[in-house]
């Protein structure tokens, strides 16, 4: 996917009706006020048996990420960075974090947030510990983060 591509799916997340029910789509996942994206990037989708390009695809990955913020600053002005470090701890204390929050809580250290209109959009990276995983996950939701 291209970022011009991850573009065209985050303004459709900002224009998109909600669903009543959670729902999975192409990308990620919609429910009651929230759509996700998963957007992995700098590489083709992999079968189980497949491991993924290795060190380039973490780089492109980065790459592409970067360029997102960099073109999504440029249209809504500087991003908040919210740590999300303290709903970790909540989380693993057994807080249960609701939908849609629970996910970026789970796998970023932190979203770069903006709130366009009366909806936040989220941009966390998710990195693998070890290895060369790496995915842009992207939030838009009316409801407020942790």
């Amino acid at each position: 996917m291209t970022t011009a591509h991850h573009l065209r799916l985050i303004d459709g997340m900002c224009t998109g009706d909600f669903p009543q029910e959670r729902t999975p789509s192409v990308s990620g996942v919609s429910g009651p006020g929230y759509h996700t994206a998963f957007l992995r990037t700098g590489h083709e989708p992999w079968d189980d048996d497949d491991e993924p390009a290795g060190p380039e695809h973490r780089a492109q990955c980065l790459a592409e990420h970067d360029a997102l913020l960099t073109l999504l600053t440029a249209r809504w002005g500087e991003p908040q960075v919210m740590s999300l470090w303290s709903a970790q701890e909540r989380m693993l204390a057994g807080e249960v974090i609701p939908d849609p929050w629970a996910d970026p809580v789970a796998g970023c250290e932190f979203v770069r947030l903006w709130q366009v209109q009366e909806r936040w959009v989220a941009i966390g990276l998710v990195l693998e510990e070890e290895g060369p995983g790496c995915e842009v996950t992207v939030l838009v939701t009316v409801i407020d983060p942790p």
